[in-house]
Parts: C-alpha cells; sequence; structure tokens
C-alpha cells in the first residue's frame, strides 16, 4: 500500500498518462497473483497465491483509506512480504504496479518502462509479489474500506520508496 503522499509534482516532472486496464490473471502475473472467486474446498494449486509472510509477525487488518487525486508521483515496495489487498464492500478500484526487479536490493529502482494500472473488481484480490512495486489503492468513492493482509511491522521497517519526480523526472495520471 501506498502511503498518503502528496500527488503534488515539481513543476519540472512530466505527467503521464496511464491507462487503466482491466485486470486478468495473466496481465497481472508479473507483479503478483489475481485472486478470484472459486469453490469451496478446491484443492490449493499454483493459481493461487503464494504467500511470503515468514519474515515476521503476519498482519492482517482492515484499513480505511479516503479518496485522493487519480495521480501519482510516489511508488513503493515491501521487500519482506507479499502483499494482499480486496476491496471491502465491493468496490472497484486502481492500483499501479512495476515489476519486483531486484526484490532482495533496498537501492533498487521501479522499471517505469513496465509500469501498469489495472481496475480490480470489487468481488476480486490481488496479491502483490514480493518486491512489487505499487501505488495504490485508488477509487472514486469518497472512502473504501480494505483488506490488508502484511506483516506487523511493515509499514515501519519495510516500506521501500522511490519518489518518481525527483528520480526520473515523472509523475503518472490515471485515465
Amino acid at each position: 500500500m501506498e502511503l498518503a503522499a502528496p500527488a503534488v509534482s515539481s513543476p519540472q516532472a512530466e505527467t503521464i498518462d496511464l491507462k487503466i486496464e482491466p485486470i486478468t490473471t495473466e496481465g497481472f502475473a508479473p507483479y503478483g497473483t489475481l485472486v478470484e472467486r472459486t469453490w469451496d474446498g478446491k484443492p490449493f494449486g499454483p493459481d493461487e497465491a503464494q504467500l511470503v509472510v515468514n519474515r515476521g509477525t503476519p498482519r492482517f487488518y482492515i484499513m480505511d483509506l479516503k479518496h485522493r487525486e487519480m495521480a501519482f508521483r510516489h511508488i513503493t515496495r515491501h521487500l519482506a512480504v507479499t502483499q494482499c489487498l480486496a476491496a471491502v464492500g465491493g468496490k472497484d478500484w486502481v492500483i499501479a504496479v512495476a515489476p519486483p526487479d531486484e526484490p532482495d536490493n533496498p537501492a533498487g529502482k521501479p522499471d517505469i518502462t513496465r509500469l501498469r494500472a489495472f481496475r480490480v473488481g470489487g468481488d476480486q484480490a490481488i496479491m502483490l509479489g514480493r518486491g512489487t512495486w505499487h501505488a495504490g489503492p485508488f477509487f472514486e468513492a469518497p472512502e473504501v474500506a480494505f483488506f490488508n493482509l502484511e506483516l506487523a511491522d511493515t509499514n515501519v521497517v519495510d516500506h521501500h520508496n522511490c519518489l518518481l519526480d525527483a528520480e526520473f523526472g515523472v509523475r503518472y495520471r490515471f485515465v
């Protein structure tokens, strides 16, 4: 989850339009796993979220987010954990992602040429792969609550950020 960093950018940063795509299993695969509804009792398989939560104490909570501009200049990743997100109450939402290159290098930078934005349905969840760069969730409603599975200290010790305007001279807005 991206913490609330201002979407305001330096005047010299170029604003790039990022097209929102419908999420699919194949399209999201480089970034993590799309979790869809399935029948009760289905055996666990390779098509499901392969969680990494053994590097600390897992934390499952409901986070309340307020609406913010549908644009970003800040992207983050977590090197110790996968992260699962789903909207409470069936609201669609958007997330921007870049692949988890160098997931063990805290100084690594996102590959902005492979940045994509996905619309996640209200009856879907995602698991971000360990080290996946992400900005969001974003949504149009005044506020949305999200189920969030990460580690107890993810937002304290495992928040690796990149200010895209400072590093690459760009900011993004969703179209």
